[in-house]
């Protein structure tokens, strides 16, 4: 299949790395030639330490193989020649819905426009284009090489060819995909952004030091990483951006994102990739 993808960040850039790994021709696009390097960069370190645990024959050749069947750029013409495309940009919906506009003027009537969205709703980017029932949600989890869950998400147009096409290939990526419907948040950030938020009042009221918060989780809860290190790994503004989302999606308070966040998130504290969110990174 030939598949594109828009955007070099890091869950684009691993989706182009899955699509080409299992034999896809790729073409990642971004607006951006240093986030290109980037992303390629990411790419080739990522398929190193993945040769590097196997042997013989099946390590040899790996990397460049991979790295053959994807091609890059910033033109964005050269995504009309997909069977599917994944937009993988940041959670901003005029952004996206301009992605898709685009998209549609673009791919071939057959094509599936996917959106690899953590919560934004699949139904309204679809009604940006011409082809309702051929745009669908691919909602991977980071880091994407080594994740196995793909939420499917259904707009209300998506039609069952667009679903089982997009199904199989997540089954074709090595991926365990699962049907969701589409609401604020869908299902993972639904359940897992309110727990994060609940963890940073903890901290904002006193309750505990961030260190202390995490260390309940992970010793009390058997979670493999405390709610406040997967906010910072995740990216704090990421997280602000979803909960937003919830918080206008269902009008509910017990989803109003917590007065902490907005300051780090102001203070441009973003957490893993800025090297300072609730822990300092080197």
């Amino acid at each position: 299949m030939r598949i594109g993808v828009v955007g070099a960040g890091t869950m684009g850039s691993g989706i182009a790395q899955v699509a080409a790994f299992h034999g896809h021709q790729v073409y990642l696009q971004d607006a951006q030639t240093e986030a290109l390097e980037r992303g390629l960069g990411r790419v080739r370190k990522s398929l190193e330490r993945v040769a590097a645990r196997k042997e013989g024959a099946e390590a040899e050749g790996l990397v460049e193989q991979t790295l053959s069947r994807l091609t890059s750029g910033v033109e964005l013409e050269p995504l009309g020649e997909s069977e599917l495309v994944v937009e993988a940009v940041f959670e901003n919906f005029e952004v996206k819905k301009s992605i898709f506009e685009t998209l549609d003027g673009l791919c071939p009537p057959a094509a599936i426009l996917a959106s690899n969205t953590s919560s934004i709703s699949i139904t309204r980017l679809a009604a940006a284009t011409g082809r309702s029932e051929r745009v669908i949600g691919m909602h991977f989890m980071n880091p994407v090489p080594v994740m196995k869950l793909v939420e499917v998400i259904r707009g209300v147009a998506t039609s069952d060819a667009c679903f089982e096409a997009t199904r199989d290939l997540a089954l074709d990526l090595g991926k365990t995909p699962v049907e969701v419907n589409d609401f604020p948040g869908f299902v993972s950030n639904r359940v897992l952004l309110p727990m994060l938020n609940e963890a940073m009042f903890a901290v904002m009221e006193g309750v505990a030091k961030p260190e202390a918060v995490d260390q309940v989780m992970k010793l009390g809860m058997n979670h493999p990483m405390g709610p406040l290190q997967l906010a910072d790994f995740i990216g704090l503004d990421v997280c602000l951006d979803i909960l937003n989302v919830l918080y206008e999606g269902f009008k509910d308070p017990k989803y109003r994102p917590c007065p902490l966040l907005r300051q780090l998130v102001d203070a441009g504290r973003l957490g893993r990739k800025s090297g300072h969110g609730f822990y300092r990174y080197e």
